[in-house]
């Protein structure tokens, strides 16, 4: 791996990588069949629907209009809202440990992730760490743009002062990861703590989070 710029920053994503969000909990027990669930959530309750939400569309609105949409599955959709909480697992433990060794370690801890506004109060109440690790933490829904879009990590660049040049920045989508690089953070694509940690342990970190 390259070796960039000595790392002052940290950037997480959150679900799938801090935060176990996944709609099939809630929906394996709405939908005992798999494929039929399957076929629900790729064709009704899809990602792109959902990704409108991440990047500022009202839940409840969404969730109406497709109930109305579709009347058929009106009470499958309407469970998408009434029952969000049900699709949150728990946190992913070994990463938030390194969140947390970083952390100690001085660097300023931020988050960037794709959340719609609606359904964020449930996240913070959830999980504590969300209000106690971060020194920031960007929510899509509630700027009205979401993950790939520029945009939104320049409003990261500029909300925290961050050098992308400096900043690590972590995410389990591919597009995410290279609009980020793009912008110059040095980038990891996560597929777990084992691999994150490897990386990091590659990474020039600034002792305190400077120079």
């Amino acid at each position: 791996m390259p070796i960039g710029q000595k790392v002052s920053a940290v950037v997480f994503d959150l679900g799938g990588v801090l935060i176990d969000w996944n709609p099939d909990y809630l929906y394996r027990r709405l939908i005992s069949d798999q494929t039929e669930r399957l076929s629900f959530l790729e064709s009704v309750c899809t990602a792109e629907w959902n990704h409108s939400m991440d990047a500022g569309r009202s839940v409840r609105e969404a969730v109406a209009a497709l109930a109305e949409e579709i009347p058929e599955q009106a009470d499958l959709i309407n469970a998408w809202w009434e029952r969000w909480p049900e699709m949150l697992g728990g946190h992913f433990e070994q990463t938030l440990d390194i969140a947390g060794d970083l952390s100690d370690r001085g660097l300023p801890i931020y988050a960037l992730t794709n959340w719609a506004a609606d359904t964020w109060p449930f996240a913070v109440e959830r999980f504590s760490f969300l209000s106690t690790l971060f020194v920031g933490i960007l929510v899509s829904g509630r700027e009205s743009m979401a993950k790939p879009d520029p945009a939104i990590f320049r409003l990261l660049i500029q909300r925290y002062g961050l050098d992308p040049k400096r900043t690590a920045f972590i995410d389990d989508s591919e597009a995410n990861i290279e609009a980020a690089a793009k912008l110059g953070f040095q980038v990891h694509l996560y597929s777990g703590p084992v691999r994150l940690e490897a990386w990091i342990s590659e990474l020039e970190i600034a002792d305190g989070g400077a120079d």
